[in-house]
């Protein structure tokens, strides 16, 4: 971040919450954050390790932006999910960060299998590692699609496969069961304390959406392996994962929707293993000038690691997911819903 800059009209959202927050006090900043979920938290935490001699005027520039926009507002709707510890500790150093995440942690009703979320794969991958295979679907089942994906990476191909395939057949689960469960990673993370949980769990939508996130050359295995056990269940899944290339079935509008939320590093990065239909279709939907300024960072990007652009593709398709979820866009063709 350039130290000239005084504005606050070329900064992310996500950009400025980093500011607004590592100017406030420590309990002010616990406060907030108790109420982020664990993306919101880690994407803010990356954005505070950007930050670097914020003139002033660039901090006074966010508050006022920040005012403007709460001004009308009776609240703020603000969601759960996966939180990074590391991107705590590089922002704001190793005891700054266990402070505010114990303020955080304290401060809520996390239940045991919420409190899951908030850890780092590998570690939920040791916790589960020799539970039965039906609990570790019934975990994998409960997490958001990336960290099940990740989760899943820390286990051989046998084990993983089975944990998909498990996956996929669950529907509902007992709700004493899952209290059960959630009772008993209650009492090693948390202590006691009650918490309702959906008996919904997993499904083959679940398995696909979880699909979607794990690497390609290992995705092409466990589907290989599902495929020779089932394969009409790997056809069910086959056909409700979406992925970067389905791009190109969403509408105009909801492509226009997706670019306003992503990086121009990030796009440029994803388009370049992309099929030039899919690029042209991303330029007709920017403004002149903006296409042929992707052009340019295309043509002037060299070559680059093949994990580098599935890795930027996943960030454009988790985006789009979202954007689905909330009713944003619809993801694939003649207006139909894929995830």
């Amino acid at each position: 971040m350039s130290d000239d800059a005084t504005g606050a009209g070329d900064l992310s959202e996500i950009e400025k919450a980093a500011i607004l927050l590592i100017s406030l006090g420590e309990a002010d900043a616990a406060e907030i954050l108790k109420h982020l979920g664990p993306k919101e938290v880690q994407k803010i935490g990356a954005a505070m390790t950007q930050l670097d001699n914020v003139p002033q005027s660039r901090v006074e520039a966010v508050v006022s932006d920040f005012m403007h926009v709460v001004s009308d507002q009776t609240g703020i709707g603000i969601n759960n999910d996966r939180y990074i510890r590391a991107m705590l500790n590089q922002a704001l150093g190793e005891e700054k960060a266990k402070t505010l995440l114990d303020r955080i942690l304290m401060s809520t009703n996390t239940s045991g299998l919420d409190t899951l979320r908030w850890m780092e794969p590998r570690q939920i991958a040791e916790i589960i590692r020799f539970e039965h295979p039906q609990i570790q679907a019934v975990v994998i089942a409960y997490l958001d699609a990336d960290m099940a994906a990740s989760v899943l990476m820390f286990f051989d191909d046998k084990v993983r496969l089975d944990i998909v395939m498990r996956v996929a057949a669950l529907e509902h689960i007992q709700p004493q069961a899952l209290q059960e469960l959630n009772d008993m990673l209650e009492s090693q993370f948390m202590g006691s304390s009650s918490s309702q949980q959906s008996a919904s769990l997993g499904g083959v939508k679940s398995a696909a959406n979880i699909m979607n996130f794990i690497e390609s050359t290992v995705e092409a295995e466990v589907m290989d392996g599902i495929r020779d056990s089932d394969e009409g269940l790997a056809s069910q899944i086959s056909d409700l994962m979406f992925v970067f290339d389905n791009l190109i079935d969403v509408d105009d509008r909801g492509i226009q929707v997706i670019l306003r939320e992503i990086a121009t590093d990030v796009l440029v990065m994803a388009l370049k293993g992309a099929d030039t239909s899919l690029q042209e279709k991303v330029f007709k939907n920017m403004s002149k000038r903006a296409a042929e300024l992707l052009k340019d960072d295309l043509e002037a990007k060299g070559p680059v690691r093949v994990s580098e652009v599935e890795e930027a593709q996943k960030e454009v398709l988790s985006v789009a997911r979202r954007l689905a979820d909330e009713g944003e866009i619809m993801l694939g063709g003649g207006g139909e819903e894929m995830i």
